[in-house]
Parts: structure tokens; C-alpha cells; sequence
């Protein structure tokens, strides 16, 4: 264990046997309150971007904050996830939800309102008081004994309408209540409708309040099921024509699709497209207790690099402003100057363009301010964050890699995790290779008739065609030929090099799973063992 670790780990003596999570946890917490915290109050960082963290901010269980305009699902979304409802839930064709809502465990059902919310230390809500009473009442947090909420939780937010009128009726700064919770939540959601792809003035504002957590960025397209699969391609398109003028990255972003609530599908065309992107983003989801240490991690590497950016831009305002006249003047000059000095510390500190925060937000700051009681150039709080990030990280990381090894593997279960997990409705059951696996008869056989006047016709000698000869009927396929090398290593059951009249039929099986758009099995499932074969093998 690091001697590091176990500093001013909020008082507690951290035994030998605890989990990876809280090992870590300990570790992540001692180097924010000895490394980054002292630089974060000597530049007054919590005044301009972000208050400092908290106990409860290294402890809480991973979270996920949904977002998306009025009628998207939101709410739908998370109790398809619980398979229960929860207090506070109010579903509706119309914006019902106009409260952030965080659903969490609690051992009996109930709803706490926001004024009591924060100042309640065991829950990672306390900073959120700076909102005032306006966001307060407008936030609560709703509790209950699910099973789900055990490994995480789930932020709900108020639908997202178009135009002023919404932005002023709410009376609190809807956008920085969003980037409170994005730099604290492990996944954001942005879920949309399929008729209702445009994106709203507020909409595109809130999407921007995401700046710098675009890792943590996830899309729902929700009530897929509604249109038909012509229709539904022009969708995803426009969802992504959409995005793209939004959300300035790169990467393409993660788009699942499908109709999120447990309702009988209005289109089955695509049954099987969203069942497997559900599957999918249910392992994303499922995934994030484990990673949970990893993401606190590289959030706290984040904020580390943006307090340092922070103290050297408040220390060149202090350096440049006159000692007696003129202060007003140099302090408008500086304001406006202010991406030519950001241009210079790059230069100077070799600062990466993207860790500075955004110009416009900093000069209306900034405004406020008097620049002659900012404070100078502080060398050993710049050299302490700078030791953290070359060596103290490194070995952390390579703490919550070892543990995580020793550790059984986290998921989330219960809810709608559990419903495709077991039985004959988990992905796949009873398609492609999987197909025939709770029947007595050989899957294959119903075919074999068509497959063996086939087999007839390739000249076989003594009941067995070649290798030369089943490939002239095997390419006809058009699949590649690393493809067809599979299927032949898994036809070819008794390694002779040649195919029987039984090894062929179970090749133009597999063949045709490969063709309906199924994955081939890494190895031959005892149920498409062809019958002769079935003693000769383990």
C-alpha cells in the first residue's frame, strides 16, 4: 500500500481488507485536499467554476443524469430500468417532470425536497444549495428499496421546451444546475424522440453545458418502434445531421436506438435491432460500479489540469495591473485582451488550447472582480498538483488496476437487467447458432434432404467429398474466405480433412446462420454436433 494513501483520509483508519472502491476512494480523496484543493482557494477556482468536493462526492455510488427535451422518455426510461415506479414519477404526454428528481436506494420508499437534501452529508448534493430556493424547490430526492438503485443512481430533469419563456420561468440558471451534475455523474443520457428531433434553443445550451465531458456522453433514440424501417433510417440521420451541429467532437457518438418502456412494439420490423442495442447499452450501464473508481479518477485529473490553467490566468491579471492609477482602465484592457492571454500562457506554460475554459463565460466573470486582491504566482502549489499528475496517478492507477483484478466483477442487477439475463428472452436465445438448442432433433436435420442432394452431386468416395470439392460449393456463398475457413474448421468434426454427408450439412448450416446476419461460435455447440459424431468427441 502507498504511504500516501492513507493521509487525511477524512479521519478514518482504512483497513487491509477493504474493497477496491473504497481503497481508492481514500487515495483519490488525500490527493485532492493536500495536492489540488490549496491551489483551487489560493486562486478562488470555487468562485469561477467549480465548488470544492466533498466526502460524499468520493463516495457516492455512480450516477446517471438524463436529459432531453419535453415527451422524450426520461422518466419512462428509468422506470422501465426499476420495473417499479418511484415517488415523485409523473408520466405524461405533455412536460410533466419539472423537478430534478434524484432516485436512489433507501431501505423504505419515500421523497426528501431539496432544502433538506443539501445539507444531508452523507449525500453528494450539499454545493447545490448556491442555486438558492428557486432550484430547491424544484429538487428532489426520491428513495426506495429496488435492487437496481443498490449499484447506481439516476438523475431526472425537467423536459427541455424552446424559446425565453421556459429559460426565465424556471428562476434558476437551468444550464449551470446541468454542468454541477455533469462533471459529478458517470453517464449523461440525451434522449430523443423520433418525431421530435429538432433541437431547442435551451436544448442546444444545455448540450454545451457538456463541454469537456463528452466520455460521459450517451444518445437514446427512444419510440423507435413507431416508424417503419425506412423511416427510421432517415430518423437516424437527422438525429446525427443534428448532433453534429451541436456537439463540435471528432467521434461520432454513441447512438442506441429502440423503444424504451415495457409496452407491446407498435413496429416489430426491427425487433431484433433493438433488442441487441439495448443489450448493449444495458452492458454500459451494467459496467459502471467497476469503473466508477477509474471515472473519479480521470474527473479529478480533469479539474487538477483546469485549476492550474485557472491560477496562472488569475496571477497574469494580478501581475499586469498598476499599483496606484489607472486600475480601472488596465482591468477593461485585460478583460478584452483576454484570448491573447490566453494564446500567451499556452506558449509560455505549453498549456493545451482545450484546457482553458471558455472565453465569453470567464470575461463576464471576471467583471466582477477586483484584480488587485487576485494573488500572484504561487510556484510550490503549481509543483505540488504537477508532482500529483507525473507520479502520484500513475501509482493509483496502477492500485485500482490490481484490485479490480482481485475483485469479483460489479454489474447492476435486478429491474430490467435481469429480465433478458436468464430464460429463453435473453439476445439471441434461439436464433442463429443458438437455434435448436433445447430440442431433442438435430437442428440441421430438417434441411439435410436439400443439403445431401447437394452433397451427391460433388462426387464423393466413400461416403466423403474433399476438401477441394466442398470449396467449390461452399464459395458460392460470396463470404469471405477467412469466414468459410471457420465454418470448415467447425464442420470438419473429426479433423480428416474431408466432409461427410452429415459434416456438409452442418458447413451449409452454419453457412446459412452466417448469411441471416448471426455471429458464428468460436466453438461447435453440443447441440449441432452432428449425430455420428457425437461419441467420437469429449
Amino acid at each position: 500500500m502507498f504511504s500516501w494513501m492513507g493521509r487525511q483520509a477524512g479521519g478514518r483508519e482504512r483497513a487491509g481488507g477493504m474493497d477496491a472502491v473504497q481503497t481508492v476512494t481514500g487515495g483519490l480523496r488525500s490527493l485532492y485536499l493536500r495536492k489540488v484543493l490549496p491551489l483551487e482557494e489560493a486562486y478562488r477556482f470555487h468562485e469561477f467554476h467549480s465548488p470544492a468536493l466533498e466526502d460524499a462526492d468520493f463516495e457516492n455510488k455512480p450516477m446517471i443524469l438524463l436529459v432531453g427535451q419535453y415527451s422524450t422518455g426520461k422518466t419512462t426510461f428509468i422506470r422501465y430500468l426499476l420495473e417499479q415506479d418511484f415517488p415523485g414519477m409523473r408520466i405524461g404526454p405533455e412536460p410533466t417532470t419539472d423537478s430534478f428528481i434524484a432516485v436512489m436506494y433507501g431501505e423504505t420508499e419515500g421523497s426528501t425536497p431539496g432544502n433538506a437534501l443539501v445539507v444531508d452529508p452523507k449525500k453528494p448534493f450539499r454545493k447545490l444549495s448556491r442555486f438558492g430556493n428557486a432550484f430547491l424547490n424544484r429538487f428532489m430526492c426520491s428513495q426506495l428499496p429496488n435492487q437496481v438503485l443498490k449499484s447506481i443512481s439516476i438523475i431526472d430533469s425537467p423536459g427541455i421546451l424552446s424559446g425565453e419563456k421556459q429559460r426565465i420561468s424556471r428562476g434558476y440558471d437551468f444550464c449551470q444546475v446541468l454542468q454541477w451534475f455533469a462533471e459529478r455523474v458517470d453517464r449523461i443520457i440525451l434522449l430523443f424522440d423520433a418525431h421530435k428531433l429538432d433541437i431547442s434553443d435551451e436544448f442546444s445550451e444545455a448540450i454545451k453545458a457538456f463541454r469537456g465531458q463528452d466520455d460521459k456522453i450517451r444518445v437514446v433514440l427512444n419510440k423507435a418502434d413507431q416508424v417503419d424501417t425506412q423511416q427510421l433510417m432517415r430518423v437516424y440521420g437527422a438525429l446525427m445531421w443534428s448532433l453534429g451541429k451541436v456537439i463540435n467532437t471528432p467521434e461520432v457518438l454513441r447512438v442506441y436506438i429502440g423503444s424504451f418502456w415495457a409496452q407491446p412494439l407498435q413496429n416489430t420490423d426491427n425487433r431484433r435491432l433493438f433488442e441487441a442495442e439495448a443489450q448493449d447499452l444495458f452492458r454500459d450501464i451494467q459496467s459502471l460500479p467497476q469503473k466508477a473508481a477509474v471515472r473519479k479518477l480521470n474527473d479529478l485529473i480533469k479539474r487538477a489540469r483546469l485549476a492550474k490553467v485557472h491560477a496562472y490566468i488569475i496571477s497574469y491579471l494580478k501581475k499586469e495591473m498598476p499599483s496606484v492609477f489607472g486600475k480601472e482602465n488596465k482591468k477593461r484592457e485585460l478583460i478584452s485582451r483576454l484570448p491573447e492571454i490566453y494564446i500567451q500562457l499556452q506558449r509560455e506554460y505549453q498549456i493545451s488550447a482545450g484546457d482553458f475554459p471558455e472565453v465569453k463565460a470567464m470575461q463576464e466573470q471576471l467583471e466582477n472582480y477586483d484584480f488587485t486582491k487576485f494573488h500572484s504566482l504561487k510556484p510550490k502549489l503549481i509543483e505540488a498538483v504537477d508532482n500529483m499528475l507525473s507520479n502520484k496517478i500513475s501509482s493509483l492507477m496502477s492500485l485500482i488496476s490490481q484490485e479490480e483484478m482481485s475483485m469479483p466483477t460489479q454489474l447492476v442487477q435486478g429491474g430490467a437487467f435481469d429480465g433478458t439475463a436468464e430464460g429463453p428472452f435473453n439476445q439471441g436465445y434461439g436464433e442463429g447458432a443458438k437455434e435448436g438448442a433445447d430440442e431433442e432433433e438435430w437442428v440441421v436435420a430438417k434441411d439435410k434432404p436439400i443439403y445431401d442432394e447437394l452433397f451427391y452431386t460433388l462426387s464423393p468416395i466413400n461416403g466423403k467429398i474433399s476438401g477441394v470439392n466442398a470449396k467449390k460449393e461452399m464459395v458460392t456463398s460470396k463470404l469471405p474466405n477467412s469466414v468459410l475457413g471457420k465454418i470448415w474448421k467447425l464442420a470438419d468434426c473429426d479433423c480428416d480433412g474431408m466432409l461427410d454427408e452429415e459434416e456438409f450439412a452442418l458447413a451449409k448450416h452454419l453457412i446459412k446462420i452466417k448469411l441471416d446476419g448471426y455471429e458464428l461460435p468460436n466453438s461447435l455447440p453440443p447441440h449441432l454436433v452432428p449425430p455420428s459424431h457425437r461419441k467420437s468427441l469429449p
